[in-house]
């Protein structure tokens, strides 16, 4: 009877189109089909290229010559069920447009290796993390004023040299594709050995470690510079960069064009992955430094010169029982030397499980927990932590849908606030 249950529930979805999405291909392997709940923080290109697709058969186009065009739109709500601010908006919603352009020269011109891409950002919302009194931010999407933007978020030319083994990206980028990215699924060979997305968290420190805030380049304040990789190994990889670093004095990088007058920001990172016992159950790691260069700026009437600091960060399958139903853990931590910058160390810990529900193969569900240490120039309090759960569905061919549960026992803007509890239901369209 069983049996003859679990088969109407998995007819039931298939009539439903569960099992519809192709790869993202934002992520990069066929077995990485669950997606980030931010894709212009952590993916090259955000959407799936439905889009493109329909337009060539439509009009039986044979050869695109490399030009490959895709997009997301995120929408969210959220309701603050209690504590938070005083007087503060209970019902909060963002909405996030992403327009992507990529043309491999290869494909239209015959220069090899190369690649170009153009991407344009759209967003409106509204503050929801002050609403909790939040420092580390439970909801990643908006960011600092203004809350309403257009923008060019990425202009790049990319180009790979020795076989793939050195590249390098120069433009207005998005260095945290590159660095601090836990996110990104493990890169081994084989497709059934891969992680995919690693968590589908909607809270900022998944995308940006805490202690980095302000300073680090990334969604949706982009920045000019530049970004080598080192890919000599396939289990390792050493990533260099350096970025105006303008957002340190509350610039907003990603509304204005290059400015290169001192203040700069440099990081290094290096990985590798590996293949864990019998089970061959796939982890990586990364461990990297930066430094900020010029002047910071902070609240309130906080500055100094120069600052520094160091990040790790890793992904761990613990268990499955076949390819893609699975159960894997991240862990993140940074620490700097920052007066000004708003918090000084970092822990982060999580785990996400894959496919476990019957026939929802593109499901994941997670939780995860944040502890930063607040800068007591500017806090009162000395920590704030945050937990969140999350359920992440398919819904039909390229739609998600993301139900979210955030609590923040103590937010940090004020010692006199109450624990905060969240909930967040999150729309995501790829095409």
């Amino acid at each position: 009877m069983m049996n003859n249950l679990k088969k109407i529930y998995c007819l039931y979805f298939l009539l439903a189109g569960s099992f519809s999405l192709n790869t993202n291909a934002a992520e990069g392997s066929s077995a990485a089909n669950n997606i980030s709940s931010n894709p212009a923080a952590v993916n090259i290109t955000p959407g799936t290229g439905e889009a493109q697709q329909f337009i060539e058969r439509k009009f039986a186009i044979q050869n695109n010559h490399g030009i490959h065009f895709d997009g997301a739109w995120l929408g969210d709500v959220n309701n603050l069920f209690s504590g938070g601010i005083p007087h503060a908006d209970r019902w909060t919603a963002n909405s996030l447009f992403l327009a992507s352009l990529t043309v491999d020269t290869e494909k239209l011109s015959g220069w090899k290796g190369g690649l170009f891409g153009v991407q344009y950002l759209q967003f409106n919302g509204q503050d929801t993390n002050k609403q909790a009194g939040s420092i580390q931010g439970y909801n990643s999407l908006p960011g600092p004023p203004p809350l309403n933007r257009s923008e060019l978020y990425q202009l790049w030319y990319r180009q790979t040299l020795f076989n793939d083994k050195f590249i390098f990206r120069i433009g207005k980028v998005d260095p945290t594709l590159d660095f601090n990215n836990v996110l990104k699924p493990v890169p081994l060979e084989a497709d059934q050995l891969n992680i995919p997305v690693v968590s589908g968290l909607i809270y900022t420190p998944i995308f940006v470690n805490t202690t980095m805030l302000g300073v680090l380049p990334g969604y949706y304040n982009s920045a000019y510079g530049i970004t080598l990789n080192f890919v000599p190994l396939k289990t390792w990889y050493l990533s260099l960069g350096a970025y105006d670093g303008n957002l340190a004095q509350g610039k907003q990088t990603g509304l204005t064009g290059p400015n290169f007058n001192g203040s700069y920001f440099y990081i290094a990172e290096t990985g590798f992955n590996w293949l864990l016992g019998k089970n061959q159950l796939p982890g990586t790691i990364g461990v990297g430094a930066w430094q900020q260069t010029g002047l910071i700026t902070g609240e309130p009437d906080l500055s100094e010169k120069n600052a520094s600091g160091y990040y790790l960060f890793g992904s761990q399958r613990l268990w499955y029982k076949h390819p893609g139903e699975n159960i894997s853990a991240f862990y993140q931590y940074g620490a700097n030397n920052s007066n000004v910058l708003p918090m000084n160390k970092y822990v982060g810990v999580g785990l996400t499980a894959f496919r476990l529900i019957p026939c929802r193969d593109k499901d994941s569900m997670g939780v995860g927990a944040a502890l930063s240490w607040l800068n007591q120039h500017s806090f009162s309090r000395k920590t704030e932590l945050m937990f969140q759960a999350y359920y992440q569905a398919q819904i039909l061919k390229g739609i998600y849908v993301e139900p979210v549960l955030s609590v923040i026992p103590k937010p940090g803007a004020s010692p006199h606030l109450n624990t905060a509890w969240a909930g967040t239901a999150r729309v995501i369209v790829l095409f």
